[in-house]
């Protein structure tokens, strides 16, 4: 810890200096001042923890240093030095930022007891700094994990209203994208090496973190990951005027940094325009397939919009059919509607059909994960079934292995319904909610959504859980308040959003009458601890 020792006299710094064993005591003597007003001033050049400083000094004496450093400077400490005849009247008048006040000539033992006091305060400060530098970066990390969740739920799982949605992105600051015609590309990253398997596994995390970054640097760009696809991250870019190619200032950036920064190369699939929230699936293909059509080895690649002039026919009603199949247990109507939409007599071109089958695929994953049977068998055959689509010859491979994983959660859907106690149904729930908890959710739509009987629904997860339905959520959306409310660079109505409450006014009953105080109570007793 620095110190910096001020006095009129160069006698009394030096002897400052020999009554101490100060580096034993964890401290440092950086500089010394004659007067307030040098203190000050080498205080505005370096970081200083500790000033020792006499009262009388010409220019600035003691007690005005003091009052300009504690409002200029409040976290350093001052231990004020003062001869007999001033000594009670400075220690009376309780000057704000003073630590201690010490009688001249200063005893060596007194002087380091004050360092000591002054040491713990600090480092207790410090490390209640650390903490709480830790919970805002934890909470800001939960709110970017929120959005890259929920930009991954919009290309892959099965979608709300759109009204629901554009809200729900209003909630996690997406504005870019909360608009029903916004035009927007998907970009496709995927990194390569000489020695690709652990190279690329060390550098997977800065990769990662460097993605982010660059994002943050263009406006109305996100980045975020799919587990499905090892070593890729994925940009959603929205398009104000100009589309993305292979010479867009962010594209050459991505490559340029990966280069410079962890010297590996970058292959790099953009996809076409597309226009309006519905068309995120389709977009988010059309990277994948730009990336699928890369050569092999580690040379940086650039793909643009290999699917720009295709046509395809996977309507919402198309997606809602097969859903439909799979939830009421009608294998056998999968397998024609599958066949209609991807069998030979369509007449479709390779790359329609590679983005049809991605399309189902997309599909039959957010419903494996619907009912809670992404195990590792599953993703295996999810990820083959890719490999196949990838692959671009193997159609009817394809087609089976669609048909195949669809059975086997048709299978699981039917083990769930049928078990006694409606365990795995009220688990297949929850785990909805732990995800939607901030969308607009009630026991009908849940019971909707997974084909049962509200009635009963209502009755199994109160015999589970212990809680009713709407007990529960709002026990789990104040939970996640709390969270956010540790961050004070989110205002009380940010945190109502998040959690699903479209009035802060109500969000604050319901806060107080679950927690005993207000939203603003509680973040001040929050600071108050720390």
């Amino acid at each position: 810890m620095k110190v910096i020792i001020a006095d009129d006299e160069i006698q009394i710094r030096k002897g400052l200096r020999m009554k101490v064993a100060w580096e034993e005591e964890g401290f440092q003597i950086v500089e010394e001042a004659s007067n307030g007003q040098e203190s000050l001033d080498l205080l505005k050049k370096m970081k200083v923890d500790v000033v020792i400083t006499d009262v009388r000094m010409p220019i600035m004496d003691g007690i005005e240093f003091v009052k300009q450093c504690h409002h200029e400077h409040p976290n350093v400490k001052v231990i004020v030095l003062s001869g007999y005849s001033d000594f009670e009247y400075v220690r009376s008048s309780m000057i704000e930022g003073v630590k201690d006040y010490l009688l001249k000539p200063v005893a060596p033992d007194e002087l380091v007891e004050a360092l000591r006091r002054i040491r713990s305060e600090i480092e207790k400060e410090k490390k209640r700094q650390l903490e709480s530098d830790q919970m805002k970066r934890l909470v800001h990390n939960q709110l970017e994990e929120m959005r890259e969740q929920y930009l991954l739920h919009l290309v892959k799982e099965e979608w709300s209203e759109l009204t629901v949605t554009i809200e729900r992105l209003q909630q996690l600051q997406l504005n870019d994208f909360a608009n029903e015609d916004v035009h927007f590309q998907f970009v496709t990253v995927e990194v390569r090496g000489a020695d690709r398997e652990s190279n690329i596994k060390e550098l997977w995390l800065p990769f990662r973190m460097l993605c982010k970054e660059i994002a943050k640097e263009h406006d109305g760009t996100y980045s975020f990951y799919d587990a499905s696809y090892a070593n890729m991250i994925h940009f959603i870019h929205r398009v104000d005027s100009n589309q993305l190619n292979s010479k867009s200032p962010l594209i050459r950036k991505i490559q340029r940094h990966v280069k410079e920064f962890m010297n590996i190369e970058t292959v790099i699939g953009i996809g076409k325009v597309v226009t309006g929230l519905t068309e995120c699936k389709n977009g988010y293909i059309s990277a994948l397939l730009s990336w699928s059509q890369s050569q092999l080895g580690s040379q940086s690649q650039v793909i643009e919009e290999t699917m720009n002039k295709e046509v395809f026919e996977f309507t919402a009603d198309v997606e809602k059919k097969l859903i439909n199949t799979i939830e009421t247990e009608n294998h056998e109507d999968f397998k024609k509607t599958i066949y209609s939409i991807l069998g030979e007599m369509n007449h479709q071109s390779i790359m329609s059909f590679s983005f049809v089958a991605n399309r189902v695929l997309f599909m039959l994953g957010s419903l494996a994960k619907k009912y809670d049977i992404d195990t590792i068998e599953i993703n295996n055959t999810i990820w083959n079934c890719q490999q196949r689509i990838w692959e671009l010859n193997s159609q009817n491979r394809v087609i089976e292995q669609l048909i195949h994983l669809a059975h086997s959660i048709i299978k699981k859907v039917h083990e769930d319904r049928c078990s006694s106690n409606g365990v795995a149904i009220v688990e297949n729930v929850r785990r909805y909610l732990e995800q939607h908890y901030a969308n607009e959710i009630s026991l009908t739509t849940l019971a909707d959504k997974f084909h049962i009987n509200s009635t009963y629904l209502s009755e199994i997860f109160k015999h589970n859980i212990g809680q009713n339905f709407s007990d529960y959520l709002i026990s789990l959306r104040m939970d996640h308040a709390q969270a956010f409310l540790k961050d004070k660079q989110l205002k009380i109505i940010d945190v109502a959003h998040l959690v699903g409450f479209s009035n802060s006014g109500y969000f604050s009953t319901v806060f107080k009458k679950h927690f005993g105080q207000t939203p603003v109570e509680f973040r001040k007793s929050q600071n108050l601890n720390r």
